[in-house]
């Protein structure tokens, strides 16, 4: 088996860097997918048996029966607070429990009265409340449509496509087709043939024991050419139609160097879609965690803007309509209906279900410094004094698998990292921090405490035999904790308590790794599905394992400081719901141009379904960058949430003064830039944890009726405020960048020049451009003195840019905190509107009841657009930067916070 592992670890390691797509299936190669997609569009087989439905004042209840196979499914139906409303359906009489997806909601969602407007033989129409919305329930066939006024907003099985696969006893074909259960119940087909009892896929066999289980249901969205969201793919941020390839797929899968521009599965997936159009954007969100395929078709796919055109002049143009079949191996269907209006209504709907994106500590929205692996704690020191001598800041170093004992995690290499305390203090002496890895696979060792603790608790995962299920990871030969246990998460979290994970302090962080799982010798690099999690096989839950692991350390690290410290930690697998515990990042990606391009559209897609904590390896984790590649990278890193630079082990070294002066001085003002605006993305995320609204946003957000806008995905919003256009191409001269707004003006951060909105703008570009502009009618908080890291600058004054705009007020916010702990939950921050109008700066304390006491203050006021210069009344003159530009300097005494 060694040596098994060592070649596996010696491919991983040469040159030949490439995803084999053979080790992953296909949609014709997973079973269950290929038997519902071999469904096609037509009269459904199901009817709703009316003479059985419950109305209470919290839910409708309604038996469905295939009239192909006599088996009857409960439809359950709720009105949910905030606009929306949720679908279940289950069997009426399972063999077995099927499997329902705890943990992802933040609470039983509250609900809403449902009330009776309507009923016949033909169906029931019921009231949703606001704006005139009815559910309309048609029996023969099964349909549901929720309308409002006159306009459809979505109908669910109206192609015809609902299908529940029911749990059965085995029996032999003969036997099956006496019991008249074959005709039109792709589940009864030839058994063997269709895997449905047992599938083979290259070398691994699925034994399958409870059978086929696979659920189906189709959506139609009249009105709707734009549909997002279904992460983690490689692929633009509009999603795709799926009829002539595979569809999305959602599986959490360790993916070797993955490809572009396909739906592929990567490590993450949140089935959740949002859809849009100039009218109105609503969402689907799709609770189960099993393998699931999406498809998309649409009727105007691939017409082009004349064709559209000309199907409008001659007549004959028809609606436009997205469809959407969400395909799911096992569980139940339970789908949540989130019906806006806005985009903003459905991160508010999605939030209320799965919760917001945690508040990190603000050192973690600092610059962050990861290889695998740094050699030793004199290289650590090394690193760290790198940074000093060039003048960069950062605030974490990262430590990969190689720092601990032989893999075992929650150790130090005895020999490189000896006196891990002693290493912690000489960051924690410049107000930095570190990042140590911790993977969820243990190494199978007598003399390993962790392995023999969780193996005598009986914490592992079963396989189908009843032992410990065992796979080949890093460490060799290793055992996965059953982290679906709460008590098997109790015990991993008191793991990061001091005097149980020896040689650490309050300032070493947390990094998971491979927790999709990933098994070397499993199935497509995983688990095998029949693996038992208590009752449960693997299949029912696998897309939730690694959710459970970053939520179990989490937990630790809070738990660590008795509650009072905010957590950081990064996660590679994730799913709905994981933005409560942390930050993601897109996996790993290679050092090449459209890898960086695509970190753009792979991170708008995950803000949009709750997770705003992403970014990209920095310079791209496979082989090694150009130096202009590097340099352009670190640009765009700078305003993506989550800032690390990071690479594989067997590429060159790469800190960011190993290219040369001139591109070392380029990388030092890309990661300056960050660090200056440190107060409006900590502000920014604040705004995310209280609403779920996304940081970095695609522009239709904030543009919604703007079709320019709607399929832009190389470049984004940060907030309302900032919109980054970064250069991706190589050897670029100039970059178009589209401004929104027909009313906007736009200011070029750099150079303060003025664009009006609604227009293409060219852009000439030298290696020292990164193209950002500040919206007109905004004030962004900046700290300009910046220093070794972020906690350097604590007490630091601000400067407020103010970008005029003639048709509005100018308006900001300032958020400050202590930064680190929980005790803004005891409303101890401070949190300020601004606004600039008739010359003069005031504000408006957004939280009377909460009081924090700040050593900062406001420096300095530049304003962009300004007319002309004039004098202060109270604090002296303006002093003219350049034309349309002036800054006015405040003495300390009249610019407090609380004093504005």
């Amino acid at each position: 088996m060694t040596a098994v592992l060592v070649l596996w670890l010696v491919a991983c390691l040469t040159g030949t860097w490439a995803v084999d797509r053979g080790n992953f299936k296909t949609c014709d190669q997973s079973s269950f997918c290929k038997r519902q997609r071999a469904l096609k569009p037509g009269e459904s087989p199901y009817r709703a048996l009316l003479e059985t439905m419950e109305l209470t004042n919290t839910r409708l209840t309604l038996q469905l029966i295939n009239d192909n196979n006599k088996v009857r499914l409960l439809l359950e139906l709720y009105r949910l607070q905030g606009n929306i409303t949720r679908v279940k359906i289950n069997e009426l009489k399972p063999l077995k429990p099927r499997y329902e997806v705890p943990d992802v909601l933040v609470r039983e969602p509250p609900t809403e009265p449902l009330s009776l407007l309507s009923q016949d033989e033909n169906g029931v129409v019921l009231s949703l409340g606001a704006e005139a919305q009815r559910v309309i329930v048609s029996a023969r066939p099964f349909r549901l449509d929720i309308v409002e006024g006159r306009d459809v907003l979505m109908s669910l099985n109206s192609r015809g496509l609902l299908a529940f696969e029911h749990l059965r006893m085995r029996k032999d074909t003969s036997q099956t087709e006496q019991d008249g259960e074959t005709e039109g119940d792709p589940a009864n087909q030839d058994e063997k043939e269709d895997g449905m009892w047992e599938e083979t896929f290259k070398s691994h066999t699925d034994s399958k024991p409870n059978g086929p289980s696979a659920i189906s249901l189709d959506f139609s969205l009249p009105g709707v050419e734009h549909v997002y969201g279904i992460p983690e793919h490689a692929d633009t941020l509009r999603l795709k139609t799926t009829d002539n390839g595979d569809p999305y797929r959602l599986y959490n899968l360790d993916v070797f160097q993955y490809e572009l521009y396909n739906p592929m599965a990567l490590y993450g997936a949140v089935p959740v879609m949002l859809a849009h159009s100039a009218q109105r954007t609503t969402g689907i969100f799709w609770l189960n965690a099993a393998e699931t395929w999406v498809d998309i078709s649409s009727n105007t796919a691939g017409k082009t803007v004349f064709g559209k055109m000309l199907d409008y002049v001659q007549g004959s143009s028809e609606t436009p309509q997205t469809d959407v079949r969400w395909i799911s191996e096992s569980g139940i269907i339970d789908v949540f209906l989130m019906l806006g209006p806005t985009a903003k209504d459905v991160f508010a709907q999605y939030a209320s279900l799965t919760g917001t994106q945690s508040f990190p500590p603000l050192t973690a929205v600092g610059y962050h410094q990861c290889r695998w692996n740094y050699n030793d704690q004199e290289d650590v020191k090394a690193v760290d004094a790198g940074f000093d001598e060039h003048d960069i800041p950062y605030d974490f170093i990262w430590l990969d698998i190689e720092h601990t004992d032989g893999k075992r995690y929650f150790t130090w290499d005895p020999h490189k990292f000896a006196s891990p305390k002693e290493m912690l203090q000489g960051i924690m002496d410049k107000k930095r921090k570190m990042v140590a890895i911790v993977d969820p696979h243990i190494k199978v060792d007598n003399n390993y405490k962790i392995h023999n603790e969780i193996r005598s608790r009986g914490y592992y995962i079963k396989n189908k035999d009843g032992g410990d299920y065992e796979g080949w990871c890093w460490p060799g030969s290793a055992g996965y904790p059953d982290f679906t246990r709460e008590d098997m998460r109790a015990w991993w979290a008191s793991m990061f308590a001091y005097d149980q994970y020896e040689g650490t302090m309050e300032n070493l962080y947390t990094w998971n790794d491979m927790n999709e799982p990933s098994v070397f010798n499993g199935p497509e690099v995983t688990m095998h599905k029949d693996a038992m999690h208590g009752a449960w096989e693997h299949r029912d839950l696998h897309n939730i394992y690694g959710f459970y692991v970053q939520m179990a350390t989490a937990e630790g690290l809070v738990q660590r400081s008795g509650g009072v410290e905010r957590p950081f930690v990064l996660t590679r697998a994730f799913f709905a719901g994981s933005q409560r515990y942390g930050a993601v990042w897109t996996g790993d990606n290679a050092a090449e141009w459209d890898h960086l391009k695509i970190s753009i559209p792979m991170c708008l897609s995950l803000g949009l379904v709750g997770i705003s904590f992403c970014g990209a390896d920095v310079g791209g984790f496979f082989k090694s960058p150009s130096a202009e590649l590097l340099v352009r990278w670190y640009q765009t890193g700078a305003y993506q949430p989550f800032f690390r630079a990071h690479a594989h082990l067997d590429t060159p070294r790469r800190e960011p003064w190993l290219f040369g002066p001139e591109n070392t001085a380029l990388i030092r003002e890309a990661v300056r830039q960050r660090y200056t605006l440190l107060p409006y993305w900590y502000q920014q995320f604040y705004h995310a944890h209280r609403t779920g609204e996304p940081i970095m946003r695609p522009l239709w957000v904030e543009y919604p009726q703007d079709p320019a806008t709607f399929a832009l995905d190389d470049e984004f919003l940060i907030g309302r405020d900032l919109l980054v256009h970064p250069v991706t191409e190589e050897g670029s001269r100039g970059v178009t960048a589209y401004l929104p707004g027909k009313d906007e003006v736009w200011f070029d951060v750099h150079t303060f020049q003025k664009h009006n909105g609604a227009q293409n703008l060219y852009i000439p570009v030298t290696m020292s451009s990164i193209p950002v502009f500040q919206r007109g009618g905004s004030i962004i908080p900046r700290k300009l003195r910046v220093r070794r890291s972020s906690s350097c600058m604590e007490h630091d004054p601000y400067t407020l840019f103010v970008a005029l705009n003639p048709q509005r007020t100018a308006e900001g916010e300032l958020y400050e905190d202590d930064g680190h702990t929980f005790n803004y939950e005891k409303k101890e921050f401070l949190h300020r509107r601004l606004s600039f109008v008739n010359n003069a700066l005031s504000s408006v304390n957004l939280a009377p009841d909460a009081t924090f006491t700040t050593q900062s203050w406001i420096e300095r006021i530049v304003l962009l657009g300004a007319r002309k210069p004039s004098r202060s009344k109270k604090h002296g003159p303006v002093i003219c930067l350049q034309p349309l530009v002036y800054s006015a300097s405040l003495p300390q005494k009249h610019a407090r916070l609380d004093s504005l």
